[in-house]
């Protein structure tokens, strides 16, 4: 039986999509031939990969706004350099909500200033600043939207006039937002839209070429650009399968049904929470994450019995982060309401016992 998967990362895949990728290694189009065997330079695949970059622009709503998408590799880690290498010329803005910016912080530092217009830091991430001023001269704004290890979101994004980007790694393609607003957005794919190994971005041609620096091919977004997003070998298995999930969130209905769904489920769980008297939440209410519900036990001797308990309930991944302790239940997109109901349950029958 099927286990209830609550990973933060790599995330969990529609059944579906999972059946017809592990079709595709074996033999991929009827061609005879798996898909991690075959060239990348194939009609076959070529398909695949201008199809995937078609359906991210399209279900983000940014089709004909001079937005291109791009599969590449490294993970988001390697786009807190690529950001930097591309577009820092002398002075950048980072809003600080956790690891993942903390990260990128640290790339950017290598190349300019940074000005780090705020923190959660102080409270342990487990809330998202507000009310902070960003440098009007700034070359680019920074966020994270989504925080993984601390289960914060940021609802409503700052203002900015200049170059927005945004690490949307942990909840693209889950809610509905203006995305025209970013001019730079990228996702590592394990996340919340595929297998480990690629990792999208979404561009806005217009803002490159404005650093002085000589930038090393692999690194350039422009070199990936005009190349199609074919510069090297693309990771062929981790693109398809992102295609076929990009595939299936389409035909659900998109952001807006999927949207919908998560609310459902995140409501559920945060209401047990809050209502149970041996647990506790972690992010502040207002901040809350639909994507990443961090929280804890009230009472850390009843551990082992609820970790036994939610074991035996068929259920992975909900031990927290090494950094927070605690549980947390990320909730993607295929992740079906009567898991969460799963979850609730065996924190009920906790309190019962108790």
């Amino acid at each position: 039986m099927k286990k209830h998967n609550f990973s933060a990362g790599p995330c969990i895949l529609p059944q579906e999509v999972l059946q017809k990728a592990s079709e595709a290694v074996l033999n991929f189009n009827n061609e005879n031939l798996s898909l991690i065997e075959m060239s990348h330079r194939s009609t076959a695949f070529v398909e695949v990969i201008e199809k995937a970059r078609s359906l991210a622009l399209e279900l983000l709503g940014l089709e004909n706004k001079g937005y291109k998408a791009l599969f590449l590799q490294g993970g988001a880690s390697m786009q807190f350099l690529m950001v930097t290498y591309n577009l820092l010329n002398k002075k950048a803005a980072y809003l600080n909500t956790g690891t993942w910016s903390d990260k990128a912080i640290k790339e950017a530092k290598m190349f300019g200033e940074v000005v780090e217009v705020a923190t959660s830091k102080d409270k342990k991430f487990s809330y998202i600043p507000k009310g902070f001023t960003i440098p009007t001269d700034a070359d680019y704004f920074h966020t994270t939207s989504n925080n993984t290890i601390y289960g914060t979101q940021i609802k409503d994004f700052p203002d900015f006039k200049g170059i927005n980007v945004c690490d949307m790694s942990s909840d693209i393609f889950s809610r509905q937002l203006d995305f025209s607003k970013f001019d730079l957005i990228y996702a590592g794919a394990q996340k919340n839209m595929g297998p480990a190994g690629t990792t999208l971005v979404i561009i806005k041609e217009e803002i490159l070429g404005k650093v002085e620096r000589e930038i090393p091919s692999m690194l350039n977004y422009q070199v990936h650009l005009d190349k199609d997003s074919m510069f090297n070998t693309p990771s062929v298995f981790a693109v398809y399968t992102s295609m076929l999930n990009l595939e299936w969130l389409k035909d659900l209905g998109g952001i807006p049904f999927i949207e919908k769904v998560n609310n459902k489920k995140a409501a559920l769980l945060y209401s047990e929470i809050d209502r149970n008297p041996l647990f506790k939440g972690f992010a502040n209410k207002e901040d809350r994450s639909n994507m990443n519900v961090t929280f804890n036990l009230v009472d850390d001797s009843l551990k082992e019995t609820f970790d036994t308990m939610w074991q035996d309930a068929g259920i992975n991944g909900l031990n927290g982060h090494r950094s927070v302790g605690g549980y947390r239940a990320s909730m993607y997109n295929a992740l079906p309401l009567y898991s969460v109901q799963v979850l609730v349950d065996v924190m009920q029958e906790l309190e019962r016992k108790k």
